[in-house]
C-alpha cells in the first residue's frame, strides 16, 4: 500500500505496560497537542481475537497517536495492523525493545533483536497490508550481543525491507539475569551510539529513548538526531510535556497552569465516569502533576485514598485540587 504521512516524531511519549492506556493519553492530550503518544503494546493475536474496543479503543481527540504492538508472526501482524488502521491509528509500531519473561516467550519484544530477518518479514508484511507508516523500537542489542555490531546489521536488515524510522533504546537488553525493572536502569546507557547510527545512516530517521529525565535532558541528547521518546519522566512528572507544543513545535502551549490543567481534564473525567468507568483507573495517571510544588503530598495521598472508593467522583478531584491550593497561597 501506498504510505500515508507520517506523523511528527520530534518529541513522542513512550509506550508503557499499564501505563500509556487511553486515560493516560488523554491526560497527556491536555498538556500538549503536539507531542506524539504511543498505546501500550497490544499483542497481535489479542487484537485479533479479543475485545478490540477494550484493548485499542480510543478518541479521536487524543491523536496524534500510534499503536505499538507485539509479536513474531508476519501473517498475523499484518491482520492485526489492518484492524490497528481500521480503528484510526496514525502509526503501527513493532516492539523488538521489551525484555520480560512473558514477552519472551511468545518469541517477541527483545528477543527479536537476534532475528532481524524475521522482524524484516513481519514489517514487510505489515507494510503491505497497511497504508500508515510502520516503525520499530528497538534496543542497542541483547544479552552478549557487540551493540556495535548488533545495532547497525538489525537496523541495516529491517531498513532493507522498508522501515525508514527506528526509536533505538539506547541500553542493551539482558533476556536473563535482570527484571524487566533492571532492564530499564542496570545496563548503561550509550547515546553515542545511536547518534552515531544517524550519522552513518543520515537516510533513516532515529529517534533517541532510554534514561531521559526532563525535556531539556531529551532535546540535549538527541541534538543531530530525528527526536526523542521520553518514558517513566513523563508519566511521573508529566508537567515537563506542558512546555513541548512551544518549545519543540512553535505552537502555543495548551495549558499555563497545573490547575489549569486539572480543570481541562475535568470533562474527560466526567464523561468517563458517567460511562462507568472508576475515578481511580484514571486519576492514579495524574498523581504526578504537581510533583515538586508545595501540596503534591496532600494531592497524591487525596487522589490516592478516596478515589478507589465505590461511587468516587469528581468531588474529590476537587478535595485535591482544593488542599493543594490552600497549601500554594501559604508558600
Amino acid at each position: 500500500m501506498t504510505a500515508m504521512l507520517a506523523p511528527d516524531r520530534r518529541l513522542s511519549v513512550a509506550p508503557m505496560m499499564d501505563w500509556t492506556d487511553r486515560h493516560c493519553r488523554a491526560f497527556h492530550r491536555v498538556l500538549t497537542k503536539r507531542v506524539l503518544l504511543y498505546t501500550e503494546m497490544a499483542v497481535d493475536k489479542a487484537v485479533i481475537h479479543g475485545d478490540r474496543g477494550k484493548l485499542i479503543g480510543f478518541e479521536t481527540a487524543e491523536h496524534p497517536v500510534a499503536i505499538q504492538l507485539g509479536g513474531s508472526d508476519p501473517a498475523d501482524l499484518a491482520q492485526a495492523s489492518r484492524i490497528a488502521e481500521d480503528f484510526g491509528y496514525a502509526e503501527i509500531n513493532l516492539n523488538v525493545g521489551c525484555p520480560s519473561d512473558r514477552v519472551q516467550s511468545g518469541r517477541f519484544g527483545a528477543c527479536l533483536m537476534q532475528e532481524p530477518a524475521l522482524v524484516a518479514d513481519c514489517v514487510s508484511a505489515m507494510q503491505d497490508a497497511v497504508s500508515v507508516p510502520v516503525t520499530v523500537k528497538c534496543r542497542i542489542g541483547v544479552d552478549e550481543q557487540e551493540p556495535e555490531t548488533a545495532l547497525f546489521d538489525f537496523v541495516d536488515t529491517v531498513a532493507d525491507a522498508g522501515v525508514t524510522s527506528f526509536t533505538v533504546h539506547a541500553r542493551k537488553a539482558w533476556l536473563k539475569g535482570l527484571s524487566p525493572k533492571e532492564n530499564r536502569t542496570v545496563p548503561p546507557l550509550d547515546y553515542d551510539l545511536v547518534r552515531r547510527l544517524k550519522r552513518e545512516r543520515p537516510a533513516l530517521e532515529i529517534i533517541l529513548n532510554g534514561g531521559i529525565e526532563t525535556l531539556d535532558h531529551g532535546l540535549t541528547e538527541s541534538e543531530g538526531l530525528d527526536g526523542v521518546m521520553i518514558g517513566r519522566a513523563a508519566y511521573h512528572t508529566p508537567w515537563i510535556l506542558a512546555g513541548a507544543d512551544s518549545r519543540v513545535f512553535g505552537d502555543a502551549d495548551s495549558v499555563s497552569t497545573r490547575f489549569e490543567a486539572v480543570e481541562a481534564f475535568k470533562p474527560y473525567l466526567a464523561r468517563r465516569l458517567e460511562a462507568g468507568t472508576r475515578l481511580h483507573d484514571m486519576t492514579r495517571h495524574i498523581l504526578g502533576l504537581f510533583t515538586g510544588e508545595p501540596g503534591a503530598r496532600m494531592w497524591r495521598r487525596i487522589l490516592s485514598e478516596r478515589a478507589p472508593r465505590r461511587g468516587a467522583g469528581l468531588e474529590v478531584v476537587d478535595e485535591a485540587l482544593a488542599a493543594v491550593s490552600r497549601r500554594d497561597e501559604a508558600a
